[in-house]
């Protein structure tokens, strides 16, 4: 081997064994080879998409939303038929049949429950801990987090505002930012707009122990998402993807980012037609209040299963404007991977490698 070539490939195995290290908490939390989840996506993460992510080397966590214990029970069994490594569950802490759900979950031998849509229960925290399951939720704030780390929580997930669906008001890099240097009990794992593996690196040099990813896998070759659905993501930019608009301060609208199209402009309209209507005395505060938050029932369903994307919700993170084709989940966690490890090695050649990079990133003994 010469000289140069050699050097190449000391410097690449550095730079994939300090990724390694990098993340390697994440990745033995959740069993798995690369620390990076799937974020869970109603109607798109199910058995295939899950299976898919869990057996190219990542975590796919199975999405239960409204679904009914027994609905669960199927689809939790249906993705053990398709991959013999480790996944998750979200449950919606809102669910009405939340502890039958946690039940379901840990009858079928599932390692990983993520509790989300707002604090958990204390009787759902001790379920799933009792029933021998790794708990992960959702901490949109310092305080947050520290308290759900002391009340029994396994690992956090922090969400910026840049992730596609129901988002809260701060951007990734400040949540990062303002948790990741002081909580170091537990990993957290990023997520918000994130779509290439240099980035994912840049957090886990923070502190983060893994990441997790939706839009990117929503439009993979595996995901049962409509192609319509697909093609809407591929044709889309950044800035398409908004969060949903409220019109008055006193019908609240909980934000959802998605991609603008006809249904979000007709919501728009619709918002000022109720208001007009309770304004008139025609509708009550309640009523008024119910008619705006149905107006997307069922909208998501239209648009991921029957493809329709112009007066269907197409949820979406920022991280669309990077999704330029539909690639099977293996090309994609492959080209996360690759990202993260070029950047090292940049890093570097720049810094005098392979000496210099071989030294900086050996693994401890």
């Amino acid at each position: 081997m010469t000289e140069p070539v050699a050097a190449l490939v000391t410097g690449r195995s550095a730079a994939r064994a300090h990724l390694q290290q990098l993340w390697s908490r994440g990745a033995a939390f959740l069993g798995c080879d690369v620390a990076i989840m799937g974020g869970a996506m109603s109607w798109v993460s199910e058995r295939n998409l899950v299976a898919a992510i869990s057996n190219a080397g990542g975590f796919g966590v199975i999405a239960c939303g409204s679904m009914a214990p027994a609905m669960l029970d199927a689809e939790i069994a249906a993705t053990q038929a398709l991959t013999d490594r480790r996944f998750g569950v979200n449950l919606i802490t809102m669910h009405p049949q939340l502890n039958d759900l946690i039940a379901v979950c840990l009858a079928r031998g599932v390692t990983h429950i993520v509790l989300a849509g707002g604090i958990p229960p204390g009787a759902a925290v001790r379920a799933v801990k009792d029933g021998g399951a790794r708990l992960i939720c959702f901490a949109p704030a310092l305080v947050l987090a520290r308290r759900l780390a002391r009340t029994g929580t396994d690992a956090l997930v922090i969400e910026g505002s840049e992730a596609g669906g129901h988002i809260g008001p701060v951007s990734l890099t400040v949540l990062a930012q303002e948790i990741l240097p002081h909580l170091r009990d537990i990993p957290i794992f990023v997520a918000g707009g994130l779509g290439r593996g240099d980035a994912i690196l840049s957090f886990l040099e923070m502190g983060a122990s893994g990441a997790q990813l939706g839009t990117r896998f929503a439009a993979s070759a595996e995901s049962v998402a409509h192609d319509n659905f697909k093609q809407a993501f591929i044709r889309a930019n950044a800035r398409d993807a908004l969060p949903s608009r409220q019109l008055d301060d006193r019908f609240p609208v909980i934000p959802v980012r998605g991609l603008v199209n006809e249904g979000t402009k007709r919501f728009l309209s619709h918002q000022a037609d109720v208001v007009a209507r309770f304004q008139s005395g025609e509708l009550s505060r309640e009523a008024a209040q119910l008619s705006i938050e149905h107006f997307w029932a069922g909208a998501l369903r239209r648009a991921v299963v029957e493809g329709d994307v112009e007066t269907g919700s197409v949820m979406a993170g920022q991280s669309v404007g990077m999704v330029t084709t539909v690639q099977s989940v293996a090309e994609i966690m492959d080209e996360l991977v690759g990202q993260a490890v070029a950047a090292l090695e940049a890093r570097g050649a720049a810094l005098g490698a392979p000496q210099h990079l071989g030294h900086s990133f050996a693994l401890p003994v």
